[in-house]
Parts: structure tokens; sequence; C-alpha cells
């Protein structure tokens, strides 16, 4: 490996170093605990060296959130993948959705502002957009072959996505429920959305 590429290397280790130490420290104190100061601290960098790689805390924010946002993606696809039946992929796709937000409840709170204090930064990043662009066209195809709107196939995403993401945020703020009956209230929610689509 040459200079360049070990420099380059090591400047995305440093990176990756800061937003995982972000991380952490959110969740251990919350968004609004974080700052450049303590985070360079936590790493023993100095708060220079950190906006050398963010200029502010909200740039950190943004940058965890697209991450999120990209592996949101990535385990939805899989999940659709899985299937070819529009409404087997639709309740497995809100499956992983929410196995998403639990196994990743920090980042997820980080993503959508559940709880923690940040703002969305979901409206200014290209990467939000992955995972309604799934869930619209499997929409789309729980239609066919009838015709439907843009504005019907919105109407239904955040249909699913208000009572879905109602369903975590309530888990993430007071857990009232055991998993059992978390997974029967998700399902049958997704299941009455659906119906409501194909018949």
């Amino acid at each position: 490996m040459g200079s360049k590429e070990r420099i380059l290397r090591q400047k995305d280790d440093t990176r990756r170093k800061i937003l995982d130490a972000a991380l952490d420290m959110i969740k251990c104190e919350g968004c609004d605990a974080l700052s450049m100061r303590k985070l360079a601290e936590h790493i023993e960098y100095t708060a220079p060296a950190i906006y050398e790689y963010f200029e502010s805390k909200e740039a950190l924010y943004t940058e965890l959130a697209r991450k999120g946002h990209l592996k949101l993606a990535a385990m939805v696809k899989l999940a659709k993948e899985a299937h070819t039946d529009a409404i087997e992929q639709m309740e497995a796709m809100w499956l992983a959705y929410w196995n998403f937000a639990i196994a990743y409840k920090e980042l997820y709170q980080l993503m959508f502002a559940v709880g923690t204090g940040c703002s969305p930064v979901e409206n200014r990043i290209a990467e939000a957009l992955v995972f309604p662009a799934m869930v619209s066209e499997v929409i789309r195809a729980l239609y066919a072959p009838r015709e439907v709107s843009e504005e019907e196939v919105q109407k239904k995403y955040y249909t699913y996505w208000a009572v879905i993401h109602g369903l975590i945020a309530i888990n993430m703020i007071q857990l009232t429920r055991d998993e059992k009956m978390n997974q029967e209230i998700l399902i049958g929610a997704i299941r009455g959305i659906t119906a409501l689509i194909t018949t």
C-alpha cells in the first residue's frame, strides 16, 4: 500500500472512530449532551482535529443519520427480495423496519428525532428517500392492475409509516407490552392497511 492510500485509509478510520464515539455518547447521554469538545475528550483528540472531519455537531448527526438510512434500506431490501408476492413483501419490509428500530435503537431515534432532542434530518439527505421509494413500489404492486394516483400511494405509505413508527416510538419512550403482543399489534396493523388496498 502506497503512502497516499495509507493516509486515505487513516482518514477513513479516524472518521469512523469519530462517528462511533458520537453514537456511543448519544446512547449514554442523549443528543443534547453531545458537544465537539466532549467528543474530542472522549476519543482523546483535540476539538480542532474533530472539526477537520465534521464542521459542526449537526454535520455529525447528519452523517450518522445518512448511515442509518443506508443500513435500514439494505435490511428492508433483503426482506423484500426474500418474497415475490406483494402482500408478503409488504409485511416482510415493515417487519424489517421494526427489527432495525429495535436493533439500532439509538440510531433510529437520531434518524427520526424520537425522544432525543435532536432535530430530524431526513428532509436533508437523499438516503432517507430510499425506504419510502421501496415501499411505494410495493404499494403500486398491491393496487395492480388497478390504476392508482401518486397521491394515493403517498397517502398509503404515510398510513403504514404513521402506525408503525408510532408503535415504535411508544415502545421506545415507554415499554409497556411484551414482544409477543408487540408483534401481534404490528402484524395486525400491517395486514389491516394492506387489506384496505387489496380489497
